[in-house]
């Protein structure tokens, strides 16, 4: 089967490419990007006005499978990220059980190969069932396909076994991902410590929770010589520790998300928990700290942290429900928000970010438009208004505080292997 992709601007940070090409793609390869092409037995895609970008890739997303399937499916949040314009996720271990052995991996992926819309990379747990204690098998997951470790959303408190973590991580050649909080500083907290938890009589999280375990890592990360990628990064100080471990020349790369850029805490409306994050949304220092980590390359990639919670879980007192946001089908119109309508960045520093660069940070050798390399691409529009509709999410769950948010710009179509999985008008394809 032929795809032509026809009049787009097409834009490959990767290899310096901007402007107006059209794109072949042959079965699951990229055939040709020229400025005209003629092909009379291909399907044919109109991209004039549109952005053709390397397939975008999100290494943070929760896809809840195995054990909390009633949140998210491999099969749902695949197809949400489809909708998103992801053409690639990473998904985190926290599942039931943890993804801490080659068994659990093994599902993973073979789930994936049978029923995901996109590409599918695992990550594996730091520690045993993540609870800080023993090391996970890595080598045996590493054999059967993660990419990282990480214990997500349950840090890893013990300074000496995530020493030896990243000395393990870096006999594999992978990355260690750290949720970056010290326990003992953010116990109680539901929303960032400052004016706003006051006004809501709500518990804080201070800044500093984040602040000591970024330096911590990159503290160990220079001892060791080990590659640490910090996840969600959120606060001033933290962004300030990230750049200068870069100027040291240390392995260590950084993510953001776009509720983190995009929203401050002072906007979250009373107890409403679909603003209940971790980490919290910070203040307009933090957020204004965030982008400028952006455009100087302080922070590498952008990230959603997808974290689907049913309604009945997540509706509850705000002390009480759970922390986390879906975020992929809104990641790209908020970005485009925030970042590019706003003047901050232009648009092939935009797409790096959601392309080639968090498949650096992983090595993932995706991200790029090449002939010969894989086809998967993402189509969108930075002129395009629309609206978001969290009851019509392809995510089983729907706790995202973006509902009723009209954007300007969004994802249009999204190509994994060659095949169109998704497009605006006709949503979801079926597989073949």
């Amino acid at each position: 089967m032929r795809l032509l992709i026809r009049n787009g601007r097409v834009v490959d940070p990767a290899s310096g490419l901007d402007g107006g090409r059209d794109v072949l793609i042959d079965s699951d390869r990229i055939a040709a990007i020229e400025p005209q092409i003629e092909c009379p037995d291909a399907e044919v895609i109109e991209a004039d006005g549109m952005v053709v970008a390397p397939g975008f890739v999100d290494i943070h997303v929760h896809l809840r499978e195995p054990g909390i399937e009633h949140a998210e499916t491999i099969a749902s949040g695949s197809r949400a990220a489809a909708a998103g314009g992801f053409t690639a996720v990473c998904c985190m271990p926290n599942t039931l059980p943890v993804n801490d052995s080659a068994q659990v991996t093994s599902f993973i992926v073979d789930r994936a190969r049978r029923t995901a819309a996109v590409h599918v990379h695992p990550i594996g747990a730091i520690s045993k069932g993540s609870q800080g204690e023993r090391l996970a098998d890595i080598g045996a997951m590493h054999a059967e396909g993660i990419v990282a470790i990480s214990d997500d959303g349950i840090p890893v408190m013990n300074s000496g076994l995530m020493r030896r973590a990243m000395k393990y991580a870096a006999s594999f050649g992978i990355p260690v991902i750290d949720h970056c909080e010290d326990l003992t500083l953010s116990s109680g907290g539901d929303i960032h410590e400052g004016i706003q938890s006051i006004r809501l009589g709500l518990g804080g999280i201070p800044s500093c929770s984040e602040d000591v375990m970024v330096a911590r890592d990159i503290i160990l990360a220079a001892d060791t010589d080990s590659r640490v990628h910090i996840a969600h990064i959120s606060t001033a100080n933290s962004i300030a520790m990230v750049r200068h471990a870069k100027k040291l020349g240390l392995p260590v790369t950084a993510e953001v998300t776009p509720h983190h850029f995009a929203l401050g805490d002072e906007e979250i409306p009373g107890y409403d928990s679909n603003y209940k994050m971790k980490p919290p949304l910070r203040t307009q220092l933090d957020i204004d700290a965030a982008i400028e980590g952006l455009v100087d390359g302080t922070i590498d990639c952008i990230a959603t942290d997808h974290a689907p919670h049913t309604g009945h879980t997540k509706m509850q007192e705000f002390e009480r429900c759970p922390f986390g946001i879906t975020g992929l089908e809104t990641a790209l119109g908020l970005s485009l928000e925030a970042l590019y309508h706003g003047g901050s960045i232009d648009l092939p520093h935009l797409v790096r970010l959601f392309s080639s660069a968090p498949s650096s940070c992983l090595d993932l050798d995706r991200g790029r438009l090449v002939v010969g390399g894989p086809a998967d691409v993402t189509i969108f529009s930075t002129t395009r208004e629309w609206t978001y509709d969290a009851n019509q999410t392809l995510s089983k769950s729907k706790n995202s505080p973006f509902g009723g948010r009209k954007f300007r710009g969004g994802p249009v179509a999204t190509i994994v292997s060659g095949r169109v999985v998704w497009t605006v008008d006709e949503g979801l394809r079926p597989q073949r």
